[in-house]
């Protein structure tokens, strides 16, 4: 019997191995399942918002040496007048972000809109920031630097005209942005705290 004979007698019945390719009947995948459902969770829905404003970096010297950790702002929201601030701090970047989201999704906050815009003006105070909120026609966009641009795309806010004053530090301009939309009315809502004519004039007569 030739070499060539024997070699194909010996593979007969045999079959290669094939690795990191997938088969209907359930063969090795080249990423694991659980690396799959581990990127599903970091991604964000479709609708979600989900921005991180700033990341700071704290150094604390010890006997043993320099141990950092990072804080993360981030701001989340629905794009559908919902929205949120948070904050979380750890040893790494990834686990400071989700913590900082996490705590946005918990304090969020509904944001009274009128098509595509706020109601009205306000102006929302926090620390030493100052931030008016103006609303705008269609079509204008929102005009406003990154931190209160995040917050008015987490809410679904398109058009605004907006102003930051005196302070620049990002935790107070956002948490200021957040106090003029608390403060966000409605029409009706408003007309429903004004006090009545009949109140007034018996505060009146009192009075006198």
């Amino acid at each position: 019997m030739d070499r060539k004979n024997q070699r194909d007698s010996r593979n007969m019945g045999f079959k290669k191995k094939v690795v990191g390719k997938t088969d209907d009947k359930g063969a090795k995948s080249a990423s694991p399942q659980s690396l799959k459902e581990a990127y599903k969770d970091m991604r964000p829905v479709e609708n979600d918002f989900e921005k991180v404003i700033s990341i700071n970096r704290t150094t604390k010297v010890t006997k043993g040496g320099k141990k950092l950790s990072f804080s993360a702002l981030v701001v989340a929201g629905n794009r559908n007048g919902r929205v949120g601030c948070g904050f979380g701090k750890a040893n790494e970047v990834p686990n400071a972000i989700k913590k900082g989201i996490s705590d946005a999704k918990k304090n969020m906050i509904n944001v009274p809109m009128r098509g595509t815009t706020i109601p009205h003006e306000i102006i929302g105070k926090y620390g030493a920031a100052v931030v008016f909120l103006r609303p705008a026609g269609e079509g204008t966009g929102v005009i406003a630097g990154n931190i209160i641009r995040a917050a008015c795309e987490g809410a679904g806010i398109k058009d605004i005209l907006t102003k930051c004053m005196r302070s620049q530090t990002p935790s107070n301009i956002l948490k200021a942005t957040f106090d003029g939309f608390k403060k966000l009315r409605f029409k009706n809502e408003l007309l429903e705290h004004e006090p009545q004519e009949t109140e007034v004039k018996e505060i009146k007569n009192e009075n006198q």
